[in-house]
């Protein structure tokens, strides 16, 4: 059956519009959104892995019947608290969000550095095995936790140089894509850090 002239007009008019939204960026619009989120799912998989962890690290150091319980009352409410942030999709476009919850994952961080080099002072909590695995698995976390961060951002710095960049900017506008926020916060640096888990030898004691 003969293609009609209106038919290939229609086809041709598809194939343009096509051409021109790849060449405006919009395609790399898609891209890097995708990309993004991916990026910003595996943040989250592994700040969900460390609070995982903590349940079983605060159970082993309650074993310390001594154990400082200021600190551990610390790593207890800031798990709280960063595991109350409901985390969406939307969270990425927003700015305040995104603080409140880095904030909330930074306190959470110190609250753990603060526990791991408390428990320097506890020989016996220093000798248990679960307490040993536990400080393994977190500075495993933390590790990953700051590649996954690092992946992050710059997935977020390739998005938003295109949503600002001309003519894609226009295609930003079009298509309402927003810059996203990006992962930077005042203690970015310390948090990003793994948690002391120096067990060397205490200072020595003043001559007298």
């Amino acid at each position: 059956m003969p293609i009609s002239l209106f038919r290939l007009a229609r086809l041709a008019a598809i194939a343009a519009f096509a051409a021109l939204l790849s060449g405006c960026g919009y395609n790399d619009f898609q891209r890097l959104d995708e990309q993004s989120k991916a990026a910003w799912a595996e943040v989250l998989n592994q700040y969900q892995r460390r609070a995982d962890l903590i349940p079983n690290l605060v159970n082993t150091v309650k074993g310390e019947a001594s154990f400082e319980q200021e600190t551990l009352t610390r790593v207890i409410e800031a798990r709280s608290r960063a595991t109350a942030i409901q985390v969406t999709p939307e969270m990425l476009d927003d700015p305040d969000a995104m603080a409140r919850f880095q904030q909330a994952q930074g306190q959470l961080g110190s609250a753990l550095s603060r526990l791991l080099a408390v428990a320097e002072n506890y020989p016996n909590l220093k000798a248990n095995q679960g307490f040993q695995d536990l400080r393994v698995q977190l500075e495993g976390t933390e590790n990953r936790i700051t590649v996954a961060r690092n992946k992050y951002i710059q997935s977020i710095q390739e998005y938003n140089v295109l949503a600002r960049s001309f003519p894609t900017n226009l295609t930003a506008m079009v298509f309402s894509y927003k810059p996203k926020a990006g992962f930077t916060v005042a203690n970015e640096a310390e948090i990003s850090r793994p948690p002391t888990v120096d067990f060397g030898t205490p200072p020595a004691q003043p001559a007298r």
